[in-house]
């Protein structure tokens, strides 16, 4: 195995695109769905980077890319078609010590993105170490069929129930039999098929009054 697979928080983190079409566009929309804070460089905007800047959810610089872009910077990604500019920025990046991505050029990269299957919280990361794209591409689309949005519906009243239970008492052995149980007596199916009803019995005879499926959700 080549590569480290890892998650990485980059909840208002620095982050830099250099690059503004429809390759950099999706990095940003990436980004900015994990909360980080973006930098685009690019003499060529997409108009929905220009709304974006004009909102304020980015940092806008209309001119050609400079080294000093990187001060600062946690996250770098190279998606321009000038090869020789998504070189010089690796270059710089790599001198700066800092991760960076250039688009379609895994040898000019320090990190990949995998192929992504998003249920919510549930996240699923799909890599071929950079081997064949295209099939990671189709094993994305097919695992988009088997895991539908009950995931992140079912993840989502997991981790209230986790939530309430820590704050009543930090009992791990106690909690842990709980956990499982609710996932071995078939939760998820439960609300896969919206059966409300059934829901609310198994988490009263679970875990006991004060763990409806309503206010749970609702907190």
């Amino acid at each position: 195995m080549r590569y480290y697979p890892v998650y990485l928080d980059i909840r208002k983190r620095k982050c830099l695109v250099v690059g503004g079409g429809s390759v950099g566009t999706r990095k940003v929309m990436t980004l900015l769905s994990c909360g980080a804070d973006v930098t685009v460089v690019s003499t060529v905007i997409s108009a929905t980077l220009q709304k974006l800047a004009d909102s304020g959810s980015i940092l806008l610089k209309k001119r050609p890319f400079q080294a000093s872009d990187l001060e600062g910077m946690f996250l770098v990604f190279g998606a321009t078609d000038n090869e020789a500019l998504n070189r010089q920025i690796h270059a710089a990046a790599e001198r700066l010590g800092l991760l960076c991505n250039i688009a379609d050029r895994p040898e000019n990269c320090n990190f990949i993105l995998p192929s992504i299957v998003n249920r919510g919280d549930l996240i699923i990361a799909i890599s071929t170490s950079g081997q064949s794209p295209a099939f990671a591409k189709k094993l994305r689309k097919d695992l988009e069929t088997v895991f539908g949005n009950e995931y992140a519906d079912f993840l989502k009243l997991m981790g209230a129930v986790r939530k309430k239970l820590l704050s009543r008492d930090h009992q791990p052995e106690v909690h842990k039999p709980l956990f499982e149980e609710l996932i071995d007596r078939n939760l998820l199916a439960l609300i896969k098929d919206r059966k409300h009803e059934d829901i609310n019995a198994l988490l009263l005879e679970i875990l006991g009054r004060g763990y409806e499926l309503e206010a749970l959700m609702n907190e």
